[in-house]
């Protein structure tokens, strides 16, 4: 009897091999998954990318010319002039924006004035708005019948003063937030040695303050100067005669159907972005660590006069940012513009209900709400997976490339590479052309890298011996991902789902020329309105999407709080300690 019942038992080696066989399975699992993330970024990004670079160097009947098509659009001088237009504009609006946010950052870390919090959350309301809102608030202001036109002395606003001050409000929340980072990460106790060695205030600011923060400075130019360089939206509305290259790609792609031309273009304008890409990596490069473990947080003491100057300059920036939001809001609630301002809803309801351009809202919704859920399900899947799992380098240095990639492309290229390469006969996925489902996929690559880095940021702060003891437990690696990793980090999984729920309302570059009658999404509808004289239903669909997005943001606050509260209570201290 013992003999048959050690017989039947499993020995040490069986079930060592057992336990040995499930681990190989989960990991083979996960490196299956791996490289299916790898395979789903390089066909979705490298693929429309080479199609871009395939038709430059062909013809309109697809024969090798080159650089032929090259050459033919530097030898135009119209065409010529957009580079440095482009350039210039560019510049002009960095030189601006950085300042501006600067000291207005500086007025909300430095200073002791009242009403941070307001103004912090006025400094941000610009990402709320497609970039049209703000062309078309500055037309109102100083356009022909504008209620200012007398300050600009008689200079047209149409033309690159328009395009300067309206890239102005659209890029100042985002180089806003990387200098707000940069300045709250220094260190109270070098503020505390300079005082008590009589270290006079500017010389503070100069050996203390810029060189903590110029990383950050660089790194807001560099956005700064890629959003201005590759915005579509406000050259558009408010550029007239002054060409530059998104607008020129639109040309040639919608108005002449020139597509190797239209790539052309696209490839210098690939080139600026990708020089303030590659600055702006290398300057994070060099980049060391300024707040440590024994670091102590700047606290500003009170200074009246000093706060009472920069409560007056961020007032001021405070006005004008909702001034530009205001006269947009305050369009679509008056019947004619500048001669009937008696208050009305028929932008609403004759301009978008009756005309059914409300449609191109609703698909805006849908589309951002498809993007919002899928793309941080996928995003943060595949962080986990090269941030968690072990095994083939090649092909996690491979997916940490093609992550960094999409921050670097414009939309309009994006865009005009997934025509090309979509709607190309001989691919088998020519079907998601002039979809909602081609639109979902562009907008989460185009802004893949920004979330795929605050995932990144969330996943190594989290210990890997968590894994490391699962794995000892037998515990497979997707059950601790569900019941550990999930929980831990959802509060950077919520930031990634609004993050992209957000550009997904309000982005225009990237999908301009990929729906179709049926999927319009609400930011194209305000530029089809614009370009049809209808400023007030355009007017009303923008201030829509501000309505949808603030309202996302206040239940984004709202639910992370209640679910911060039933799942972040590890975070909060034990009574008594």
């Amino acid at each position: 009897m013992a003999t048959a019942a050690t017989a039947s038992a499993p020995g040490p080696v069986a079930a060592g091999r057992v336990v040995r066989q499930a681990l190989h399975w989960q990991e083979r699992l996960a490196l299956a998954l791996l490289v299916a993330c790898c395979a789903a970024l390089a066909f979705f990004l490298l693929g429309p990318l080479f199609m871009i670079l395939v038709k430059s160097v062909q013809d309109k009947d697809g024969a090798f010319v080159g650089l032929l098509q090259f050459r033919d659009y530097l030898g135009t001088p119209a065409l010529r002039q957009s580079i440095f237009n482009t350039l210039g504009v560019a510049l002009v609006v960095t030189g601006i924006t950085i300042p501006l946010a600067f000291t207005f950052a500086y007025a909300l870390t430095r200073s002791a004035m009242p009403g941070k919090a307001v103004f912090r959350v006025v400094g941000l309301t610009p990402i709320l708005a497609p970039s049209l809102l703000a062309a078309i608030s500055f037309i109102q202001w100083f356009g022909n019948q504008g209620l200012l036109k007398p300050l600009l002395g008689g200079t047209p606003v149409y033309g690159a003063l328009g395009i300067v001050i309206s890239s102005i409000y659209a890029t100042f929340p985002h180089a806003l937030m990387i200098i707000l980072t940069a300045l709250l990460l220094a260190d109270g106790r070098l503020y505390e040695a300079a005082e008590s060695l009589g270290t006079r205030t500017l010389r503070r600011f100069f050996t203390i303050t810029l060189p903590g923060a110029k990383y950050g400075l660089v790194s807001a130019a560099m956005v700064v100067f890629s959003y201005t360089v590759s915005d579509f939206g406000i050259p558009k509305v408010i550029g007239g005669n002054f060409n530059v290259l998104a607008v020129d790609i639109y040309k040639q792609v919608i108005g002449q159907q020139n597509f190797n031309k239209g790539a052309v273009v696209s490839l210098i304008l690939l080139l600026p972005v990708l020089v303030a890409f590659v600055v702006d990596w290398r300057m994070q490069g060099r980049q060391h660590a300024q707040f440590s473990a024994r670091a102590v947080p700047y606290v500003a003491r009170r200074k009246p006069w000093f706060d009472g100057a920069m409560f007056v300059y961020c007032t001021l920036v405070a006005l004008l940012l909702l001034a530009v939001l205001g006269m947009a809001v305050y369009t679509s609630f008056i019947k004619l513009w500048p001669y009937d301002k008696s208050f009305s809803l028929r932008h609403y309801t004759f301009g978008l209900v009756d005309g059914g351009v409300i449609v191109s809202f609703f698909n805006s919704l849908r589309m951002a709400f498809v993007t919002a859920l899928l793309g941080t399900m996928f995003i943060f899947g595949c962080a986990y997976l090269l941030e968690k799992t072990r095994g083939m380098p090649g092909t996690r240095a491979l997916i940490r490339l093609l992550a960094s990639i999409p921050m670097g492309v414009p939309g309009m290229v994006l865009g005009l590479g997934y025509i090309l390469f979509f709607n190309h006969p001989d691919n088998p996925f020519n079907v998601l052309y002039h979809t909602l489902t081609i639109l979902v996929l562009a907008t989460v690559v185009h802004y893949y890298t920004s979330s795929h880095l605050t995932a990144v940021t969330a996943l190594k702060s989290l210990d890997g011996e968590f894994e490391s003891v699962s794995a000892s437990l037998k515990v497979p690696f997707y059950k601790t991902f569900h019941r550990v990793t999930v929980p831990v980090c959802l509060p950077a999984i919520l930031d990634i789902g609004r993050y992209l729920f957000v550009n997904a309302m309000v982005t225009i570059s990237a999908v301009v020329f990929l729906y179709s009658p049926d999927t319009q999404l609400a930011a194209v509808a305000i530029l089809n309105l614009d370009e049809a004289g209808e400023i007030g239903p355009a007017a009303a669909m923008a201030t829509l999407i501000v309505v949808a997005s603030a309202s996302v943001c206040v239940l984004y606050a709202l639910v992370t709080r209640v679910l911060l509260t039933r799942t972040q209570g590890w975070r909060r201290p034990a009574p008594g300690n």
